[in-house]
């Protein structure tokens, strides 16, 4: 059996222009927020309990629970409101088709029977417009018990109405004020403040009092570098929880008891993760990165632990690590060797190859020895210098070099493995193995280096024998389509695959393919990223910008 232990999610995205809705149950500390077609279901109280919902067809805008937190009504960009459970594997209850375009917010009414929702398209006209703002208007929000309402907006004023007669009856202060546009805002469950989050980084709690005027009653601040992405785009008060989001997606909790507290900052990847790897010497950190260059640290049982800042955040594709450095090639035809203190970067290497890197290894016990594969062939790096290029005369899918550095396995794309003992800087081919069907996508030794599996485009996995070079464990066809990762346990007694059919498989090699485990739905959109962090830990990550940790039950 296998046990969802951990999900470190990813972050909300804004779009240009635009702020993030974050909303929250009524029954509990438990916030949503949308992620490309992913509503995110986050526990305050405990991060790590993250769910996931993946049945929009097009990337979701908007989530809100109903008033008795049973349900949850989301949209999207096409135009669609489904609404569906919170329990029983989110059943759908409705889906309707609200608007031609985008819909950019909605709301429940009271009694849960209703929803009204807005955005682009053609829809029902407004009763009436409000023209107080100078600019933009960001966001809305009524008071909790609909006596008042406020609009926040680009000209950094906030506004207050009658809730019935839709008069304007205060401002917020500009003394103290804002100093760029006000994103979002939201009232605390008293309705007697308010909480706004702006372009000028800081969030505000104002003081509203009885005439509706506002005043400043403390500034909040978040650490970060002091660029564009720490701008604060959207918030959230939930009971005890102050909740701001900046435009890099860094979520930061402050508590409304103890304004003075630190607060607490979730983070991850807004894309893809592409790559992930656990550190040998500490098997509890895991480091990840995603398609757009962006590198995270997690630490099992705590989730986020900071971000690698790199001076140069080219994309990456491929990632690999060791003791206290990390390797990476991306599209920039460059491998950097990146050194690693606690949360920074240091000054990195690179060199360039002089054509795009398709795969990544490094020789574990001689980690200054990389291997790379191109389109036509390898090249073999010591640190970051080049010593060998060689055109192998076929196309190279997928690579993998021993850990003593002596011999390296290339897939091609006719579905071959060839095998090559490596001196120096010449390559001499030893033996060429044909089991595959498809492309050969993914290489991979077994820790004790007695095996090694394979795995390729048309969702077969090989595991091979390496003395005798013979096939070990066969039939492992259970992928639905093509495998994009693999991993081995410690003891080299599991192989773990990851598939585009969203699932990950982990078998044990000596016992039937049959016997195996399935892992369905692991991530939205495929799983490009495995790792054992111990024996029976598995962490995955996909192409719905999470990373997931799987505990497996061991077998008696």
């Amino acid at each position: 059996m296998t046990q969802l232990a951990e999900t470190y999610a990813c972050v909300p995205t804004a779009e240009r222009g635009r702020g993030i809705l974050i909303s929250g149950s009524p029954k509990s500390n438990t916030i949503l927020y949308t992620n490309g077609r992913s509503v995110i279901i986050l526990n305050l109280d405990n991060p790590l309990d993250v769910s996931v919902y993946a049945e929009h067809a097009y990337p979701a805008t908007v989530a809100r629970f109903s008033p008795n937190g049973e349900w949850i009504a989301s949209a999207d960009v096409s135009g669609a409101v489904r609404i569906w459970g919170t329990r029983n594997e989110f059943v759908l209850k409705k889906e309707f088709k609200v608007l031609s375009g985008r819909i950019d917010d909605l709301q429940w009414s009271p009694d849960g029977m209703r929803i009204v929702a807005c955005g682009e398209g053609k829809g029902k006209s407004f009763v009436r417009a409000f023209m107080d703002h100078s600019n933009f208007a960001n966001c809305v929000r009524f008071s909790p018990d609909g006596s008042k309402f406020i609009t926040v907006s680009s000209d950094k004023k906030g506004i207050i109405y009658d809730g019935k007669s839709a008069e304007k009856i205060g401002e917020l202060s500009s003394e103290d004020g804002h100093k760029g546009s006000i994103y979002a805002v939201s009232w605390s469950p008293d309705g007697k403040q308010v909480l706004t989050v702006s372009a000028d980084k800081s969030a505000k709690i104002w003081d509203i009092s009885e005439d509706g005027n506002g005043k400043v009653k403390k500034t909040l601040t978040s650490p970060g570098s002091g660029g564009v992405e720490d701008m604060l785009v959207g918030c959230l008060w939930q009971n005890d929880h102050l909740v701001t989001v900046s435009l890099a997606g860094t979520i930061s909790l402050f508590s409304a008891t103890d304004l003075d507290k630190a607060p607490v900052l979730l983070s991850g990847h807004m894309k893809n993760v592409t790559s992930l790897v656990v550190l040998k010497n500490d098997p509890k950190v895991i480091v990840s990165c995603s398609y757009d260059g962006l590198i995270i640290k997690w630490i099992q049982g705590v989730g986020y632990s900071g971000r690698l800042q790199r001076k140069d955040n080219s994309q990456i594709k491929c990632l690999a690590a060791v003791e206290e450095e990390i390797v990476t090639s991306g599209f920039d035809n460059k491998i950097w060797r990146v050194p690693v203190h606690g949360d920074q970067c240091g000054d990195a290497d690179s060199v360039d190859i002089g054509t795009q890197p398709k795969d990544l290894s490094l020789a574990l016990l001689s980690p200054e020895i990389a291997l790379v594969s191109t389109d036509s062939g390898v090249v073999i790096l010591h640190g970051t210098k080049v010593v060998s290029t060689v055109n192998l005369g076929f196309t190279v899918t997928a690579s993998a070099i021993a850990p003593d550095g002596m011999e390296a396995i290339i897939g091609g794309q006719d579905g071959k493995l060839h095998i090559y003992s490596i001196t120096g800087d010449i390559l001499k081919e030893e033996a060429v193995l044909e089991k595959h069907r498809g492309a050969v996508s993914v290489i991979r030794y077994s820790p004790d280096v007695s095996m090694f599996a394979s795995g390729d485009l048309n969702r077969e996995v090989v595991v091979w024998d390496r003395v005798s070079r013979e096939v070990k464990l066969k039939n492992m066809l259970y992928h639905t389509a093509r495998v994009n990762c693999l991993a081995w346990s410690p003891d080299s007694r599991m192989v773990a695959t990851g598939s585009l059919d969203t699932c990950v498989i982990i078998y044990e090699v000596d016992k039937p393919a049959s016997s195996r485990l399935t892992i369905k739905g692991a991530h939205l959109g495929g799983v490009y990223g495995l790792a054992f962090t111990d024996q029976y830990t598995v962490v995955s990550s996909g192409e719905d910008a999470c990373v997931r940790v799987w505990r497996l039950t061991p077998q008696s």
